[in-house]
């Protein structure tokens, strides 16, 4: 019974979570308020008071539990970064594309939007949204290159360094294309961004 209590309890927290940050990202922090949050959750005020404090609160959480959601799928995106076969690049680009497709969404676009119009009022917050994210992203991939490399399927080299490139290379056309996440990108633009990396990357890094 204490079980079931607890696992309701954790559901309804992960509602607010996401009716808050829908929300946050509708209007922004200052023009949000905590009814209209209570609204879209479907529960009373005073519910998302007993499980997040105040409005920072809301905020802080919310975004946290989406910048955690978004890393779900970036990190995913890296996973299939196995065995390349005789031919290296599709699995790259396929991968390359699944990232873009993560970070250039609705939701990881008004992640990045929220954190930096922010950035003032919750100092720590775009920093702990990018360990989560974009740090534990380069972390991930730059352990997969350094499995690929002791494999034979890239040449030696620095895994960190080759996983920063990789990114630079992907995430550079992505903010300029979409003008620093205000324009989305159609999906045909993204698997151009994801080949063009993923060629340029394969020529300094794919076996001699």
């Amino acid at each position: 019974m204490a079980g079931a209590s607890t696992r309701g309890r954790i559901d309804k927290r992960q509602q607010i979570l996401a009716a808050a940050f829908a929300v946050f990202a509708r209007h922004g922090y200052a023009q949000t308020c905590v009814q209209e949050i209570a609204d879209v959750a479907g529960v009373a005020k005073p519910t998302v008071y007993n499980h997040l404090t105040d409005k920072g609160t809301l905020f802080r959480e919310a975004l946290l539990a989406t910048a955690d959601a978004v890393s779900s799928e970036t990190l995913a995106a890296v996973h299939t970064l196995r065995d390349l076969g005789n031919d290296p690049r599709p699995t790259f680009v396929d991968s390359a594309y699944r990232l873009l497709q993560a970070c250039s969404s609705e939701r990881g676009r008004s992640l990045h939007r929220l954190a930096y119009a922010q950035a003032d009022d919750f100092a720590d917050l775009a920093a702990e949204i990018q360990q989560r994210t974009a740090i534990r992203l380069r972390e991930a991939l730059a352990d997969r290159l350094a499995r690929l490399t002791l494999a034979g399927q890239l040449r030696p080299s620095d895994p960190e360094v080759a996983a920063e490139q990789y990114l630079a290379l992907l995430t550079g056309p992505l903010e300029t294309r979409s003008r620093l996440g205000a324009r989305k990108i159609p999906a045909a633009e993204l698997r151009t961004i994801a080949e063009a990396a993923t060629d340029t990357f394969l020529r300094a890094y794919a076996p001699g």
